[in-house]
């Protein structure tokens, strides 16, 4: 007689139990240090040697050790990170200011959070609260103007700001720019004392660039010139929204003209669909652009421009962060000037 007993399951596999978090007391240990310095060099790594920062990093790698890093901002009130707000990346021009930016703050121990802001009339304030609810520890804004809500919100944010790419009459805190009006002006006089005494300007809609078109305008008139087209196209810049500038542009080649771009991109494309249809430059048509980019310097025939240092201007908002950061300049606004200049070329 055969006697069923029941069945009975099979014991669970034995699992290992899950390793405790590694504490930063562990990366101190590991590495031979304080857990301060282990701290420090999480935060403010400028403030470390570089010998004891790799011997802390490679500890840090080896034993997979993740910071914290919210609840070390809550506790000192401080996030360790910085927002960055552009228009665009797009364009060299704005990618070699964050590359350079961003660069410089993570030296410094500071992560970058970046916003890509566009060119179309948008409600700063929802931007602005969604940046600062972030609680970054400061902000570089591409820019000046604000609705007055944006602007009060930004004053009592009560964090370091730096505004870059133009000059103003209000610094909320601190400028890094320069006078777009003026530049329009110099390509102008750049112009006039090359003999030209047609104009014309092909600028992008933001607001900048119709700035820097003003200013050729004006300066070309009051030395005596006349200004036959003023054509605006939608930003940011294109190349083909160039070649289609120059296209308007044609029933007025009938005599020399000199043409202001806002940016080196409506300039390459203008040169380019010149040379398809045959105008010569620069005996028919002589072209200036802004932005200094590679594409200019390469093209045949190569392009004047305005050269404005991106890269600098990138390096230079950090060091005035980092060191309002740090508690040093006071809290007094200050403004810096970007020197720019007009780099001649085969196309004028």
């Amino acid at each position: 007689m055969t006697t069923n007993t029941p069945h009975q399951p099979e014991p669970p596999p034995e699992t290992s139990k899950p390793r405790a978090p590694v504490k930063i007391t562990d990366v101190a240990a590991a590495a031979g240090v304080a857990p301060m310095t282990v701290s420090r060099v999480i935060n403010t790594p400028d403030r470390v040697s570089p010998e004891t920062t790799a011997k802390v990093r490679a500890a840090i790698e080896k034993l997979g050790y993740v910071p914290n890093l919210i609840a070390g901002g809550l506790s000192s009130r401080k996030s360790r990170t910085v927002a960055a707000i552009v228009p665009t990346i797009a364009h060299p021009m704005f990618s070699g200011v964050v590359q350079a930016f961003t660069d410089s703050m993570r030296r410094a121990g500071y992560q970058v959070m970046l916003s890509i802001s566009g060119y179309e009339d948008t409600d700063d304030e929802t931007l602005f609260r969604a940046i600062l609810g972030r609680r970054p520890d400061a902000l570089l804004i591409t820019g000046s103007a604000y609705s007055p809500g944006a602007l009060q919100m930004l004053i009592e944010a009560r964090i370091p700001i730096v505004e870059i790419w133009d000059v103003s009459s209000r610094p909320i805190d601190m400028v890094i720019g320069f006078d777009h009006a003026r530049v329009g002006a110099e390509v102008a006089a750049f112009f006039c004392e090359r003999g030209h005494t047609r104009f014309a300007t092909l600028m992008a809609s933001d607001s900048r660039a119709v700035t820097r078109g003003r200013g050729f305008t004006e300066e070309a008139i009051r030395r005596g010139g006349a200004i036959v087209s003023e054509q605006v196209m939608p930003a940011p810049s294109t190349i083909a929204a160039g070649r289609e500038g120059l296209r308007g542009l044609l029933p007025l080649l009938d005599d020399r003209l000199a043409l202001f771009c806002s940016s080196d991109m409506l300039a390459f494309g203008a040169v380019t669909e010149a040379r398809m249809q045959g105008v010569a430059v620069p005996d028919r048509l002589a072209v200036c652009g802004f932005g200094n980019f590679e594409l200019s310097e390469m093209n045949e025939p190569s392009i004047t421009t305005v050269n404005v240092e991106g890269v600098q201007t990138g390096r230079n908002a950090a060091s005035v962060l980092l060191r309002r950061l740090a508690g040093e300049n006071g809290h007094q606004p200050e403004q810096v000037e970007v020197p720019f200049r007009i780099i001649a070329r085969a196309s004028t």
